[in-house]
C-alpha cells in the first residue's frame, strides 16, 4: 500500500473519530454563550471533503451536535437551502439545547439571484436565525492592485446589499456584514448610511482590521452601535520585511482586551451573539511597507502606518506565532480541534460567555 493511502485512511480514521468521541470531553468543559462560526472548522471541513467522509460537519445538523456536545453555546453557518422538515428539526434540536444559530451567506450578484439569496435567508430563519452573516470581500490588498477596482467592487457591494435589503426586511432577518479585511472604519459607517436600513448592521470581527492599520479596540467602539454579531478572535503579530504578520491564537493567549470588547458589544446590543472564529494556520502576511498594498489606500493617513507599526514592534512574539501549515492534515485537524476547545474553556472561565 502507499504511503499515501495509509495517510488517507489514517486521516479518515481520524476525522470519524472525532465525529462520535467528544462527549467525554464535553463534560470538562460544560456549556457557554460562545459559538462557533462553521470557519473554525475549515481544516477538517477540508479534509473531510478530500477523503470523503460521510456526515462530517459541513452538514447543518452535524455541526450542530458537535458544537453542542463541545460546549459552544450556539453556531454560526452556511447551512445553504434546505426543505422545511430539515429547517425544523435544525430548530428544534438547537432551541433543545438551548443553543443559538445564525446564518451565513453571499449576497446576491444581480436582480437574478435574488431567488437564491431569499431562499438562503428563509432557511436560515426557518432554522431559528435571526441574523445571518455576510462576508462581501476578502483581502484588499490582495485582491485589487488599483483603486479604481476597489471603488467599482465597492458599488457592486452596495448595489448588492440593497437588492439584498428587501428581502432581509421581508423575513424579518437582519444582514450583518463583516468587517472582512476590506472595509475600513469610515467606509463601511459610510456605506451603512446610505443604505439606511435597521435590517443592515456589521458582524464586527475583533481581528482583521489591523491588517487595514485600524486599532482593534477602536473598531469595535465605531461598529458597536449597529453591531448585530460578533467574531470572537486573539491575536498575536511580528515584523517581517515587507510589513507585519497577524495571526489567530487562541483566546486568552493574544494581545486583544477581550473582556472590555465583550462588554462594550453587549452595552451596545445586549441580544449580541458572539462566535468563535479563529483559523488554526500559519500567520497571514500584511505587506503595508509594499507599493502595491497602498493602491487602494489613497485617503489613509501616514500615522495610522506609524501608531500600527509601533504597535506591532512593542507587541512583537514570533514565538507565538503558529507554524502549523506543514503538519500532516491529521494533526492539524487535531489542533484545530484542541485550540476551538480551549477557547471556549477561556471563554467560560474568562469572558462570561
Amino acid at each position: 500500500m502507499s504511503a499515501s493511502l495509509v495517510r488517507s485512511d489514517a486521516v479518515r480514521r481520524s476525522l470519524q473519530n472525532a465525529l462520535t468521541g467528544t462527549l467525554r470531553t464535553a463534560g470538562r468543559i460544560g456549556s457557554g454563550r460562545l459559538g462557533i462560526a462553521d470557519f473554525s472548522y475549515n481544516v477538517r471541513m477540508r479534509a473531510e471533503r478530500s477523503t470523503g467522509v460521510k456526515g462530517g460537519l459541513a452538514e447543518p445538523l452535524v455541526l450542530l451536535e458537535h458544537c453542542h456536545e463541545i460546549g459552544a453555546g450556539g453556531v454560526q453557518m452556511n447551512m445553504g437551502i434546505r426543505d422545511e422538515l430539515y429547517t425544523r428539526k435544525l430548530c428544534e434540536k438547537a432551541q433543545s439545547y438551548q443553543m443559538f444559530v445564525e446564518g451565513s451567506t453571499s449576497l446576491p450578484k444581480d436582480p437574478s439571484d435574488i431567488e437564491r439569496f431569499d431562499a438562503t435567508v428563509r432557511t436560515a430563519k426557518d432554522s431559528g436565525a435571526q441574523v445571518v452573516r455576510l462576508a462581501i470581500g476578502g483581502r484588499r490588498y490582495e485582491q485589487f492592485s488599483e483603486a479604481a477596482q476597489f471603488m467599482a467592487f465597492a458599488e457592486r457591494a452596495r448595489n448588492s446589499l440593497q437588492l439584498a435589503e428587501p428581502v432581509a426586511r421581508r423575513h424579518q432577518v437582519k444582514l450583518a456584514v463583516e468587517n472582512h479585511k476590506d472595509w475600513r472604519i469610515d467606509q463601511m459607517l459610510e456605506m451603512l448610511k446610505r443604505l439606511g436600513s435597521e435590517y443592515i448592521g456589521v458582524c464586527v470581527d475583533t481581528n482583521n482590521s489591523l491588517a487595514l492599520l485600524e486599532d482593534p479596540m477602536a473598531v469595535v467602539e465605531a461598529y458597536a452601535p449597529c453591531a448585530f454579531s460578533a467574531h470572537l478572535k486573539d491575536l498575536a503579530v511580528a515584523e517581517y520585511d515587507d510589513g507585519f504578520l497577524l495571526a489567530d491564537v487562541v483566546l486568552g493567549r493574544g494581545l486583544l482586551d477581550l473582556a472590555r470588547m465583550v462588554d462594550t458589544l453587549r452595552k451596545a446590543n445586549r441580544e449580541i451573539q458572539f462566535s468563535l472564529e479563529m483559523a488554526t494556520r500559519d500567520a497571514l502576511k500584511v505587506p503595508c511597507l509594499t507599493e502595491r498594498y497602498w493602491a487602494t489606500f489613497e485617503d489613509v493617513r501616514g500615522r495610522d502606518l506609524s501608531r500600527t507599526l509601533r504597535y506591532v514592534r512593542a507587541n512583537a512574539t514570533p514565538e507565538r506565532l503558529p507554524k502549523v501549515d506543514h503538519l500532516p492534515q491529521d494533526e492539524l485537524v487535531g489542533l484545530e480541534e484542541k485550540n476551538i476547545k480551549e477557547c471556549l474553556l477561556f471563554a467560560r472561565e474568562h469572558l462570561n460567555l
